[in-house]
């Protein structure tokens, strides 16, 4: 099983930008799928931006344009660049990963603890 491990969350004003980080030990590139999900309390987990094995990047319509996922293979690290952020991004965010080709078609079995965003206005 992947083991992961966020960080880079924080406090920042309306427009500014953070970068997450999500190390990610134990996956194989080619198969499986890597993505960012946040959630806010009462309501549902929203995926923000998820890959699968094979896939391009799949961004939710919020966050289009403004957040960038990126991986270092290298350092096995999954990265969420967020620029522009408004209030409404204000969300516990969690990386996860599990063996899947292609999203929606992932089983997402493994999670970070989740590392706050707050945005203020």
């Amino acid at each position: 099983q992947v083991q992961l491990a966020e960080s880079g969350g924080g406090s920042v004003q309306a427009g500014g930008s953070l970068r997450l980080s999500c190390a990610a030990s134990g996956y194989r590139n080619r198969r499986y799928c890597l993505g960012w999900f946040r959630q806010v309390p009462g309501k549902e987990r929203e995926a923000v931006a998820v890959k699968g094995g094979r896939d391009s990047t799949s961004y939710a319509d919020s966050v289009k344009g403004r957040f960038t996922m990126s991986l270092d293979s290298a350092k096995r690290t999954l990265y969420l660049q967020m620029n522009s952020l408004k209030p409404e991004d204000t969300a516990m965010y969690y990386c996860a990963a599990g063996p899947g080709r292609t999203w929606p078609d992932c089983n997402l079995n493994s999670w970070g603890q989740g590392t706050q965003v707050t945005v203020a206005s």
